[in-house]
């Protein structure tokens, strides 16, 4: 699952007229290079909750067939439901296995094909941490030895990108307002949440500023053949 329904606040006035995984980064959307990295990994079906202009998502991504993915829609109401609330929201879509969700607003090069196998029985969710970037110093978990803890260890960034199972958001009513940190703190309370530090490319592109540095970075790099097609 790609979360992208948020209103995208702090990108504004660019989030006025363009939902934010729409913007475009190294020559296409943001949401294309997600995309596409799940397809390369072995994903076929995925799910994207929309909101904010979530008609132009749709009309850029279609049913996915051009990115080599099944791609279906979990709509929500103006203002969006959050991250765990658009989660349990999608749940009829996301099935009863182990599923994994993606921000749609940060870039990373972690190996995507990993989320079949980093999820050990013990845990209800696996959370992808990086080294505390400068807009996050204080960052948000503790990690010791794979498992997330309230102290000791590395004190870590959450990623937006982890591995969940559906009991996670039971508690959560289909169609309710609901965060994902009061459920991960719980989950981390009780001795069920694991972590693994990634310590490649992430960016948290939730500014115009640190957009545009991403797409510079990006422009850079020797794109492989075709990199750049399929954007809206």
């Amino acid at each position: 699952m790609i979360l992208a329904a948020g209103r995208g606040e702090r990108m504004r006035p660019l989030t006025d007229v363009t939902p934010k995984p729409l913007l475009p980064v190294g020559g296409q959307p943001l949401i294309v290079h997600t995309l596409r990295r799940l397809a390369a990994a072995g994903f076929t079906e995925v799910v994207i909750n929309i909101a904010h202009l979530g008609e132009q998502i749709v009309a850029c991504l279609g049913d996915g067939a051009g990115l080599g993915l099944a791609i279906r829609y979990s709509p929500e109401p103006p203002g969006a439901l959050e991250t765990a609330g658009g989660v349990a929201n999608a749940l009829p879509l996301l099935g009863a296995d182990p599923f994994l969700v993606i921000n749609g607003d940060i870039f990373c090069d972690w190996d995507l094909a990993r989320a079949r196998r980093a999820l050990r029985p013990e845990y209800d969710a696996l959370l992808l941490l990086v080294d505390n970037p400068p807009q996050h110093t204080d960052g948000d978990f503790n990690l010791v030895a794979g498992r997330i803890t309230d102290s000791g260890g590395e004190r870590l960034t959450y990623a937006g990108v982890g591995v969940f199972r559906p009991q996670l958001f039971a508690a959560v009513a289909r169609g309710a307002r609901a965060p994902l940190a009061p459920l991960l703190r719980q989950a981390c309370a009780a001795g069920r949440l694991g972590g693994e530090h990634h310590r490649g490319l992430w960016r948290d592109v939730g500014t115009p500023q640190r957009l545009a540095a991403l797409d510079a970075e990006l422009q850079t790099r020797r794109r492989r053949p075709g990199a750049a097609a399929g954007a809206c």
